[in-house]
């Protein structure tokens, strides 16, 4: 006998109401002539041959589960980083990884902060993750640490840093860094996002490995997905003392980094100076297309990551609308700004005939 419907609705939490989807970088589409993707920080180089190789090797064994600890990678970033391996967690990405930090720490009362704008994954997953919140403004389109600092209070579990911040490309230098994470309590998390820690040039921006090894409240996020060219394996991964990483790898859903990801990951660490040669042609076209927009008048801050700020304002969709007219997604935050990723030299000019010919440059910054 079928049991009559009353119409009611399966019941969800209510965090899910009106809840904003992640928007990932709008792939291209050009009637006529080669289109071109700036929009989601990828690297416009394949992997190496031998990465490949090693990738289509494993691929003869996914019928089979991959290491659910990646025991082998996690020894080879320990290697490569001169960290116990006890001391490493890995995930879907840098953003998996953040998603296990925040199921980690995340409980109803308990607060986060970060920079705004910064990543934006990282209200999403707060909010999943049944955290408050506390969004600090940037000052100069970087971190505000000292405001950062003044809005800890006893509730607040985590700290994200983003150096270099995402959108902005903006960095935080190691003095000011010290000095707010001498500020922060002991019982307080600090996550230095570097997810573009390959692109810096910039001498005074510290490594966060360097910083976490004598603060247990400080951890290190990295990922393959950039630098690396793997962005399509999703694999990432976290450096932090044993508490933490214990913590995040409690929560990493089963089987997470598969087969191809993890010897694709081992396989790149072995590679990583000839990996690192196309990483510097990245960094000479950054430096190319920012030389370039202030000629033409833009004001755009400096970046140490794979893409450029334009605070656009209200101009922003017109701007996103004229790039996608001639083949190039470019990534708009609503009416804040527009972040464009280095791509190859073709792509940056193209991008940059744009920018030359819109009209309300003047008005960045």
């Amino acid at each position: 006998m079928t049991k009559p419907t009353t119409g009611a609705s399966p019941r969800f939490r209510s965090v899910l109401d009106g809840f904003p989807a992640y928007q990932p970088g709008r792939t291209p589409v050009s009637s006529a002539g080669r289109s071109h993707k700036l929009s989601s920080n990828e690297s416009p180089y394949a992997p190496l041959p031998s990465v490949i190789e090693v990738i289509a090797e494993e691929a003869r064994s996914v019928n089979r589960y991959p290491d659910n600890g990646a025991a082998a990678l996690r020894e080879a970033i320990g290697e490569r980083f001169s960290v116990p391996a006890e001391h490493v967690a890995v995930g879907c990405g840098s953003v998996g990884v953040t998603q296990q930090l925040l199921e980690a720490i995340g409980e109803p009362g308990a607060e986060v902060i970060y920079a705004w704008r910064s990543f934006e994954a990282y209200p999403t997953l707060a909010d999943l993750a049944a955290a408050e919140s506390v969004r600090v403004p940037l000052s100069e389109e970087t971190h505000d640490l000292a405001a950062m600092a003044g809005a800890i209070t006893p509730r607040t579990r985590l700290i994200f840093v983003c150096n270099p911040n995402n959108p902005t490309g903006t960095v935080v230098r190691d003095r000011e860094l010290t000095d707010f994470l001498d500020r922060v309590p002991e019982d307080c998390l600090v996550v230095l996002d570097e997810a573009y820690h390959e692109y810096i040039r910039d001498d005074a921006v510290p490594d966060g490995v360097t910083l976490y090894r004598d603060r247990p409240n400080v951890a290190v996020l990295r990922t393959f997905s950039k630098a690396y060219g793997l962005a399509g394996l999703r694999t990432g991964f976290m450096i932090a003392h044993e508490p933490v990483a214990a913590a995040v790898r409690a929560t990493m859903l089963p089987f997470t980094v598969n087969r191809l990801a993890q010897a694709a990951a081992i396989a790149s660490l072995a590679a990583e100076a000839e990996l690192l040669e196309r990483v510097d042609l990245t960094v000479k076209e950054r430096t190319r297309v920012h030389e370039a927009l202030l000629a033409d008048g833009w004001a755009v801050p400096a970046s140490e990551a794979n893409f450029v700020w334009l605070r656009l304002g209200e101009h922003t969709p017109a701007f996103a609308a004229a790039c996608a007219e001639t083949g190039i997604a470019v990534r708009p935050f609503g009416a804040e700004g527009a972040r464009v990723s280095i791509g190859d030299a073709e792509a940056n000019d193209a991008f940059l005939a744009i920018a030359r010919a819109f009209p309300h440059r003047n008005t960045a910054g």
